[in-house]
């Protein structure tokens, strides 16, 4: 699961940023302060950064200059109300990978996270979570396939089946998969992970000829191609 730092003070932004990355299965964690960021991004590891400007202690200019002194190189999106060309180079050259300026759509602000994202596993070797072995997800139309045939997933379903495949091949715990796709609802049981693990297997894995869901004795489970292993 991507992990994003939002660097916002204005309350109504930041709820909307979250809520709309939180339902992309996102987590983010919202600062309202400049030091506070840089201290968050110094003891805590995020996959990008998105930075207002105009902050209540220091701007988010100097923000991203006192990260990138520091030798921090996640992604920083800057988001900003000041929209003239000066202010968008300026961003630029203290360190910012990309400037979106408000007022914005949420499409575009998620579309150009996800190039910064993109650009990061590309140079670390990770592949798109959007396709592996056979399955496909198309974000725009909430829907997923294997072997160019419809799943017809629920939408809990497919939730599930994004975090498995943005962490595909690594072990998942059930409480790991209860947090990031029910944000570990006090009122759910753990044993509601592996009633879905067993929907999403019926669709994902039934019918084909192997499977890709895979029950890890003592931790939980994984999603992994193994047919190709000797």
């Amino acid at each position: 699961m991507n992990k994003v730092l939002l660097v916002e003070d204005d309350p109504r932004v930041a709820s909307f940023i979250t809520r709309g990355l939180e339902e992309q299965l996102y987590q983010v964690k919202n600062v309202s302060k400049g030091f506070d960021a840089i201290n968050e991004v110094m003891e805590n590891t995020y996959d990008i950064i998105i930075l207002d400007i105009m902050l209540s202690d220091i701007s988010g200019f100097e923000v991203c200059e006192v990260l990138r002194n520091r030798k921090i190189i996640v992604p920083i999106l800057i988001l900003s109300a000041l929209d003239t060309p000066q202010e968008k180079v300026r961003g630029l050259k203290a360190g910012a990978d990309d400037y979106l300026a408000k007022p914005f759509l949420f499409e575009e602000l998620l579309a150009r996270i996800n190039a910064q994202l993109r650009r990061t596993e590309f140079s670390s070797g990770v592949l798109d979570f959007q396709s592996y072995a056979g399955i496909k997800i198309n974000m725009k139309e909430q829907s997923a396939s294997r072997d160019g045939k419809e799943l017809n997933l629920s939408s809990r379903e497919l939730k599930l089946l994004i975090f498995f495949m943005k962490n595909r091949e690594t072990a998942l715990s059930r409480i790991a998969i209860a947090e990031a796709v029910w944000h570990m609802d006090l009122d759910m049981s753990i044993n509601t992970v592996d009633v879905y693990i067993n929907y999403l297997r019926n669709k994902v894995d039934k019918n084909f000829s192997f499977p890709l869901i895979h029950t890890v004795k003592g931790t939980g489970y994984m999603l992994k191609n193994k047919v190709h292993e000797s």
